[in-house]
């Protein structure tokens, strides 16, 4: 299955600046098999420990960390000699042990001719919330995330179809109709599955939603216990509110997030840290509103302002118990849910593409979904979740901030006109 993360690992094994490099991302999301994956294609013998299957190596680091004291031991533990440049060193669930992640310090300083990836689950909340000195500055951080539509694609043994929409992007030309048509059945198809790489192994050998959705609800189940593992006791209710609450939120016309739709009279200071948890355990994502259109955005972000998305299309629909064909076939039900699905989405394939997005909206009540930054230009994302098009507030946008252009995502095909570049949502990953 191909993972665009190998292109990243490549660079990373080649560069002369390269650090003891941390690979984070919500479970489930394919880190393990990423790295495993690239040690066996570009290593001569892989080095693994896992810190949940194997709770004594905590011991180990228990005693000293410097890599002079550490090498030989892992050796032996492994059953195999550990060679500079030669073998991947991995740590795998490393949040389970805070003096592991210490030692990475200790491995860019003393040791940087070994090669070391280590990965977890939960590793935003353990840093913030550990009282351990984390190696800042001593290392390469890198988030996985689910697969997005490209990759899915892909998987399917879609790769012509991947060329051709990529070329429709560039040139603005719009594709033949009936790929279009069949690239909106695969969009469809993947707001069911998801980018979740076992959902996505089995929807491509079987074709069966079902066993998916077994899937998706055991990821679920996974994310719920480890809110309970890896929380406070007095959190660990006002977690699983929020998190049962986003896709709430999602239905309501106006998306951004409101503490008191948690429960009647519910405010940031009850809730705040159970979001905060959410978001670093990277099972949703934050969107902030841009009170100014000005770089850099991060400067004009309304903390108070904010709307929430999950981070994979297949979970969410497991949450909402939609079944597979409603999805498939848009029906009138979904009606209130497709908006803020639509923009789910638009906003997973931009978080993957390394952009950071937020919203805009005027004092006037106009709202465009996202604006980035692309090619040095903030441009505004408006997203419409069929082909109905008109967008007033994108317009006033336009007249107000007068962008380079503005990009709209809906079910139409491929066009460029009055400064607006309509891409179909099947497209988004191209952006």
């Amino acid at each position: 299955m191909y993972r665009k993360i190998m292109e990243y690992l490549e660079s990373w094994q080649k560069s002369p600046y390269r650090k003891p490099l941390i690979l984070q991302g919500a479970r489930q999301v394919g880190k393990t098999w990423s790295v495993l994956e690239f040690g066996r294609t570009h290593y001569e013998n892989v080095a693994y420990f896992n810190f949940e299957t194997n709770p004594k190596l905590n011991k180990t680091f228990d005693e000293d960390i410097s890599p002079k004291y550490l090498l030989p031991i892992l050796s032996h533990i492994a059953g195999q000699t550990i060679v500079k440049e030669k073998t991947l060193i991995v740590f795998d669930e490393v949040q389970l042990c805070e003096r592991a992640l210490t030692s990475l310090k200790y491995f860019c300083e003393e040791a940087p001719e070994y090669h070391i990836i280590v990965a977890g689950s939960l590793l935003g909340v353990a840093v913030n919330r550990a009282q351990f000195s984390f190696p800042v500055g001593k290392v390469d951080i890198k988030t996985l995330y689910p697969m997005d539509m490209e990759e899915f694609m892909l998987a399917m043994g879609e790769d012509a179809l991947v060329a051709k929409i990529k070329e429709c992007f560039e040139n603005d030309s719009p594709m033949p109709s009936a790929l279009h048509e069949a690239a909106l059945q695969l969009y469809r198809q993947y707001l069911v599955v998801g980018g979740m790489p076992e959902c996505v192994t089995q929807y491509v050998q079987t074709k069966d939603y079902i066993l998916v959705r077994h899937t998706q609800d055991t990821i679920l189940a996974s994310y719920l216990n480890d809110m309970s593992k890896y929380n406070t006791q007095n959190e660990i209710k006002k977690t699983r509110l929020a998190y049962d609450n986003i896709t709430v939120q999602l239905s309501k016309k106006n998306t951004r997030f409101q503490y008191k739709l948690i429960k009647k009279g519910g405010r940031a200071s009850e809730f705040e840290n159970a979001l905060e948890w959410l978001c670093l355990s990277g099972i949703v994502s934050q969107v902030y509103r841009a009170e100014q259109i000005k770089k850099p955005l991060e400067n004009y972000r309304d903390i108070d302002a904010f709307k929430i998305y999950v981070s994979d299309l297949g979970l969410l629909c497991a949450k909402k118990d939609l079944a597979a064909n409603d999805v498939l076939y848009m029906v009138e039900e979904l009606e209130d849910f497709k908006g803020g699905m639509a923009e789910n989405y638009v906003n997973v394939q931009l978080t993957i593409g390394g952009y950071t997005t937020y919203y805009w909206e005027s004092e006037r009540g106009a709202e465009v979904d996202f604006v980035i930054q692309r090619d040095g230009q903030l441009i505004p994302v408006e997203v419409k979740s069929a082909d109905n098009t008109r967008a007033k507030s994108l317009k006033v946008y336009m007249e107000t901030y007068k962008p380079a252009y503005a990009i709209k995502l809906s079910t139409k095909n491929f066009s460029f006109e009055d400064g607006k570049k309509t891409v179909p949502l099947y497209a988004a990953f191209c952006i």
